[in-house]
């Protein structure tokens, strides 16, 4: 199948073959179809599945034909970073059509603002916006959706965590009742249900991919204290010397205490966290994707919603709480068929979460030795951990060789 089966409209697929775009992936297949003919979609699908075109090209192609100049689609997301990138995937599926889009979102300067204004008065055909800037400008009295068609909600069920489903319905008040709407989300937890029940029509589902990594990704992990992580990862990063590396913390004063660590090692190395100015993260983002920084490190803002492919090694300095987290965040490598590497550090308060993850995954995952410079690391016991504590240090790590796997030798990172 390719995308000419759908019956685009010229421009986009045009643009299609511009990008080198040829053949539609899962999901797009499934809900390409749907959504062109006017139906409710409630989809689960996780990142690098394709999912942000597969509801942005029919709805493209649907502007184009109606000659739309009005606001005429709206898309949620949780973060500014997912929706500058959609934003940013709207400017190359629509650069030889006459469709227009702007996201808005918080953090912005009086000229953003102002510019997002306009773009809201005067009809941008496509708005990307993050709930708590679109409720704002929607209190000012000037926005007006009763012309909406299309209402997407992307990455729904990291918008509920974040506590967005007050807004998420307020919002919804502003819209008329009669128009196509798509929920997409990578999981699909009972609060999902019960707000798809809310907002669609007689959806149809879909359902891509079981949360499991990418088969390119080589997983393992280490069993280790906390006092030991930083010293392991100065030497996972300069003997494995990869030029893309993204290492996630679970909070930004981890990830700030991280760059200036690595920093002070002579390692390449930026950070990316909700205490930058906009400026500075897109700045960050360029840079890492043009390897001038080849370690960048974050909180999980990073984990869905920022494009960046090619990325060699994924490290988990830290658990992530949820085990469908880690399937993000280890998504970010081993894209588009292409292989990486994801190493997760596990101390014992997150033993249990990490046995979760196995579970969900269906694999248990190596627990590699650590080097014994280090001294050694606790146990692995989930179910120990999980209910009575962790023991203290101990002879060696219970179903590992001795021997550690890597030397860390003395070098420098690119």
């Amino acid at each position: 199948m390719t995308f000419e089966d759908f019956n685009f409209e010229p421009e986009l697929l045009e643009g299609l073959l511009s990008m080198g775009f040829k053949q539609p992936t899962p999901i797009q297949e499934q809900a390409i179809p749907i959504i062109l003919a006017n139906r409710d979609i409630i989809a689960c699908a996780q990142t690098g599945t394709g999912k942000t075109a597969a509801y942005l090209l029919p709805l493209i192609s649907k502007i184009i034909k109606s000659k739309s100049e009005t606001v005429n689609t709206l898309v949620i997301v949780p973060t500014r970073e997912l929706a500058i990138q959609i934003d940013e995937a709207i400017q190359g599926f629509t650069y030889f059509a006459p469709v227009s889009a702007l996201a808005i979102f918080g953090g912005n300067d009086g000229a953003s603002y102002e510019r997002e204004r306009k773009a809201l008065v005067h009809g941008a055909n496509i708005i990307i916006a993050t709930p708590g800037r679109l409720i704002s400008h929607l209190n000012m009295g000037y926005v007006k959706f009763d012309k909406i068609e299309h209402l997407v909600l992307d990455e729904a069920d990291r918008m509920l965590d974040m506590g967005f489903n007050e807004d998420i319905s307020k919002i919804i008040t502003h819209l008329p009742k009669q128009r196509q709407s798509l929920l997409f989300s990578a999981t699909m937890p009972h609060k999902i249900r019960e707000l798809a029940k809310k907002i669609l029509n007689n959806p149809e589902q879909i359902n891509i991919a079981l949360s499991k990594p990418a088969e390119g990704v080589t997983q393992s992990a280490y069993v280790v204290f906390n006092t030991q992580k930083m010293e392991l990862l100065k030497g996972i990063l300069q003997e494995k010397r990869s030029d893309s590396v993204l290492i996630f913390s679970s909070t930004k004063d981890k990830v700030k205490e991280m760059e200036r660590e690595l920093h002070r090692a002579g390692i390449n190395v930026a950070a990316i966290h909700s205490d930058l100015e906009q400026d500075r993260r897109n700045e960050v983002i360029r840079e890492y994707k043009g390897r001038k920084i080849n370690v960048l490190v974050a909180t999980d803002i990073l984990s869905r919603g920022i494009d960046i492919d090619s990325i060699g090694l994924v490290i988990n300095y830290d658990v992530p709480r949820d085990a469908e987290d880690y399937i993000h965040r280890v998504g970010r490598t081993a894209r588009a068929e292409s292989t990486g590497e994801a190493i997760t550090f596990i101390n014992p308060e997150d033993q249990y979460k990490f046995k979760k993850i196995e579970d969900l995954i269906g694999n248990e995952i190596k627990k590699s030795p650590i080097p014994e410079k280090l001294g050694a690391g606790p146990e692995y016991n989930p179910q120990k951990n999980a209910q009575f504590g962790f023991k203290k240090p101990h002879s060696g790590n219970k179903g590992s060789s001795s021997k550690p796997r890597h030397s860390f030798k003395k070098a420098g990172n690119k």
